[in-house]
């Protein structure tokens, strides 16, 4: 016996809120790999300044006499490469920010989902219920009405 098929109402909006979902994680997966590129780029910038410091020591050691525009140089060099570096953390912390609030909506996007997920099956085998029931009660009736023949 074939009863109504199951149409979930809200079946446009949960595939919104898949959509969403999905976008919400590719928006991660960016973040993560800004993050990424950032913590690579402050290595680099953590090498520069060691190498940096590094020459500024050799050249000092290397010659007795150093002239004050030579050491004015090589100190501007070193602070602009400390102030690169400075950026970069920076940037890093933006990056974790950012990364955390793309977490923090894929975690509500994933649980608006899922949460029309679970109220579709709910309505699903709310639906099958009622069919077997009906199906039930229209055997229940064929085997009266036969009953009921077979005994007059």
């Amino acid at each position: 016996m074939t009863g109504t098929s199951f149409r979930f109402r809200l079946e446009r909006v949960r595939v919104v809120r898949e959509r969403k979902e999905k976008l919400a994680q590719l928006d991660l997966v960016d973040a993560m790999t800004r993050r990424s590129s950032t913590v690579a780029e402050l290595r680099t910038a953590d090498a520069d300044v060691e190498h940096a410091r590094a020459e500024q020591r050799s050249a000092v050691e290397r010659s007795a006499v150093v002239s004050g525009e030579d050491l004015i140089a090589r100190q501007a060099f070193l602070e602009r490469v400390e102030a690169q570096r400075r950026v970069r953390a920076y940037e890093l912390e933006q990056r974790e920010a950012e990364v955390a609030e793309r977490d923090a909506a894929l975690s509500t996007a994933a649980s608006e989902h899922e949460m029309l997920n679970r109220l579709r099956e709910r309505r699903r085998g709310e639906h099958d219920r009622d069919a077997e029931r009906r199906e039930r009660n229209t055997l229940d009736e064929i085997a009266t009405m036969r009953f009921g023949r077979s005994s007059a």
